[in-house]
């Protein structure tokens, strides 16, 4: 299993390396780069003249570097990387992007997380139901509820909610982690100074973005739950438990469900990144300090540094999925060799 884990990290460096470089050349390939976005500003609103804006822009040019071929920008912000720990410095934000992404990734996975734990332990607990009930009210009325969280999208939905809690509920301080007492929007460290009044205002202000990212993959997990459970319930080997005197629930639970948890467990390797999406999404709509809206941002006014890390970062989780999915499929199923082992 060691072997198995240190053989797909070394695997993973070349597919990081390419997707470092395709994400890099992808995001410069529009015309235009924060210079741009300076002399912009600079015009519409310094009222400053063309020609001022043009050689304000040009001097950030030269100075960070921006003139530069596109493979001497890679490659300085790759060596950063890879001597220093470096990702770069942030246009827009004027600070480092190591601090960017202290500051938004752990909410951002905490959130995604929270999100998965709580899709995977529904929608597997949903689909048991649904199959062990099947062409009755209860698997009708689940499968309605998956055919809403497959087809709403998740903008959309998040947009409605974001309209009954601002003008029909009237909720204020929308778009923060805490209310102002609290501090309004604090680094992610500041989750740790804990105390029940703060954790419910925290509560208060993320769980639209917990809701909205947890549907879609609530219902992609209790349609597919469902139909494999339906399946290996037919199966030789449950017919034979049945035989064996064995109780229905000890039938289900014992043999039937370990079995059709597969292809979920598989889909744990792309879950995490699909879920950080979800997030990304829900937080651009609610304004959230995470990792969704500085995507965005960065990419609209050419910080192609911020853009090209946090799409990174992305890849790497996507990456990070599947060796904790072959691991689970492992301990799920000791049939399952990898390589040499079991």
């Amino acid at each position: 299993m060691l072997r198995f884990l240190m053989i797909r990290i070394a695997q993973s460096v070349p597919v990081l390396l390419v997707m470092s470089m395709i994400t890099f050349v992808i995001i410069q390939a529009p015309p235009g780069d924060y210079g741009d976005f300076i002399r912009s500003n600079m015009i519409t609103q310094g009222n400053a003249t063309s020609e001022a804006a043009n050689r304000a822009a040009e001097a950030y040019r030269e100075t960070n570097g921006l003139n530069d071929p596109m493979v001497v920008q890679y490659g300085r912000w790759l060596w950063g990387i890879v001597s220093r720990g470096d990702f770069g410095q942030s246009y827009a934000y004027n600070k480092p992007i190591a601090d960017i992404l202290l500051q938004r990734l752990p909410p951002t996975i905490a959130i995604a997380l929270i999100s998965h734990l709580l899709a995977t332990f529904i929608g597997i607990g949903f689909g048991i139901l649904a199959a062990t009930r099947q062409y009755t009210w209860v698997d009708t009325m689940l499968s309605f509820i998956s055919f809403l969280g497959m087809t709403i999208p998740r903008f959309l939905l998040a947009l409605i909610i974001l309209y009954i809690l601002a003008y029909k509920l009237n909720v204020q301080e929308i778009g923060s982690f805490y209310s102002s007492r609290f501090g309004g929007q604090p680094y992610w460290f500041g989750w740790f100074d804990f105390n029940w009044a703060k954790l419910w205002n925290l509560i208060q202000h993320v769980w639209p973005v917990i809701a909205v990212a947890t549907i879609g993959g609530l219902a992609y997990n209790m349609r597919v739950m469902r139909a494999n459970l339906l399946d290996t319930l037919n199966a030789q080997y449950v017919e034979t438990a049945r035989a064996k005197g064995l109780g229905e629930g000890a039938v289900i639970m014992r043999h039937a469900v370990p079995n059709a948890l597969h292809p979920l467990v598989a889909y744990q390797g792309v879950v995490l990144p699909y879920m950080l999406t979800g997030e990304i999404e829900v937080a651009i709509v609610f304004g959230l300090a995470t990792i969704g809206p500085a995507i965005v941002q960065s990419m609209g006014i050419g910080d192609v540094y911020v853009t090209a890390t946090l799409l990174l970062v992305l890849g790497a989780t996507l990456i990070v999925g599947n060796i904790i999915a072959d691991l689970l499929l492992v301990a799920l199923d000791p049939r399952i060799r990898v390589g040499a082992d079991a």
